[in-house]
């Protein structure tokens, strides 16, 4: 048997394979990211997150409160690392300059003619033959290494601290609705864009197909002002679930209407002329046979609707307050980052569970997603 080399499939293989490699690397990291703690996240990338990371610390000694009398020197001691196991220490200085001045063991003798040792676990031995008059005490510079630390405490942080979980079914409220209405708007409106005739559809059409190249900021405060005048005339507010699903149901109705509309006209002729020989109206025709045959398309739309609300922030800012019974996911994570980009363990996180819902609606769907979306250029 012949073994035949077809450099065209390896070669797209190895593509694909450098796709999935792109597209899971930084979801790894992002997985691996939300377990660590905020001094490893800080000066460590993920992947070197099994190692052992070096690390420079800032801590405070007690102050006088804390000193005891010992053959005749006022002694302050005790441990720099209050008692949290795996950190060893390699070096410490005394002022900001010389942080690594001195080896664990050695004693620096300070301005004060005080003596001051520190050793490798952390604890640590301040004397003097005066007695200490501050009451704060001295600050040590230290370096140390510190053995990988997985924690879920930020989870913790997270969901119960920092309001994501009200976030989250925020956001849930949002998708929902704003997925559903525009696929169930769209697929009667691509049905009858298919196989009913009418004055003006392929004018219809081509204005549809036209307004996909519109961009979204342009029309976000127009919508915007034009609920405010009908949330003043019927006494309800603007910047509210039903705004924000309008919002995106009138954003998604291109698209999606296109996307079905270029799906439903696939299916066979001969069965629409047969049920309106046996007498079906186009209700029933669009009951019984459209949509059962249309579920993959629905599917692969759903999918694609719903990944695109939840991870939108534009117009989450615009038609939604900032309450926390109404702020959403994307908001409350940008949020979290704070002005000056700080807090990335708490960011992780967060990003981590923002990406559960969409991925299990991904997984569940993915074996409609790609018959959905290729069935329409195909002719059977």
């Amino acid at each position: 048997m012949k073994f035949k080399l077809n450099f065209s499939s390896i070669f797209a293989q190895l593509l694909l394979l450098m796709f999935v490699i792109v597209w899971l690397a930084p979801t790894f990291g992002l997985f691996i990211s939300s377990f660590r703690d905020k001094d490893h996240l800080a000066i460590s990338g993920w992947w070197t997150s099994l190692m052992t990371t070096e690390i420079n610390e800032i801590h405070r000694t007690n102050g006088k409160d804390k000193q005891i009398k010992e053959n005749g020197y006022y002694v302050i001691k005790d441990n720099i690392f209050d008692n949290i196991e795996g950190k060893m220490i390699s070096s410490f200085g005394v002022t900001s300059k010389k942080i690594n001045e001195f080896n664990v063991g050695d004693t620096a003798v300070l301005k004060d003619k005080s003596l001051i040792t520190v050793y490798e676990n952390g604890d640590y031995e301040w004397k003097s033959e005066k007695e200490f008059k501050k009451k704060k005490g001295r600050r040590i510079f230290i370096t140390a290494t510190s053995p990988p630390n997985f924690t879920l405490n930020n989870y913790k942080e997270v969901l119960f601290k920092e309001g994501l979980g009200q976030a989250f079914l925020n956001t849930i409220a949002v998708a929902l609705p704003s997925t559903l209405i525009p696929l169930i708007i769209c697929s009667f409106f691509a049905y009858a864009l298919t196989w009913m005739t009418f004055f003006g559809r392929d004018l219809l059409l081509a204005t549809i197909i036209a307004s996909l190249v519109v961009p979204l900021q342009m029309s976000l405060i127009p919508i915007l002002t034009i609920y405010n005048d009908f949330g003043a005339l019927f006494g309800i507010a603007a910047k509210s679930y039903p705004g924000v699903w309008l919002a995106h149901t009138g954003f998604g109705l291109a698209s999606t209407t296109f996307l079905l509309w270029n799906f439903i006209k696939s299916l066979p002729k001969e069965m629409m002329e047969a049920a309106k020989v046996d007498g079906a109206n186009h209700y029933d025709t669009f009951v019984r046979i459209v949509v059962p045959l249309s579920i993959p398309a629905f599917a692969s739309i759903f999918i694609l609707q719903f990944l695109w609300v939840w991870n939108d922030l534009l117009v989450g800012l615009v038609f939604l307050d900032k309450h926390p019974s109404e702020i959403i996911l994307t908001a409350k994570l940008k949020e979290l980052l704070g002005s000056r980009g700080e807090n990335w363990e708490i960011l992780t996180t967060g990003a981590f569970i923002s990406m559960t819902v969409p991925l299990f609606i991904f997984f569940s769907l993915q074996r409609y997603f790609i018959r959905g979306l290729v069935a329409g250029s195909v002719k059977g």
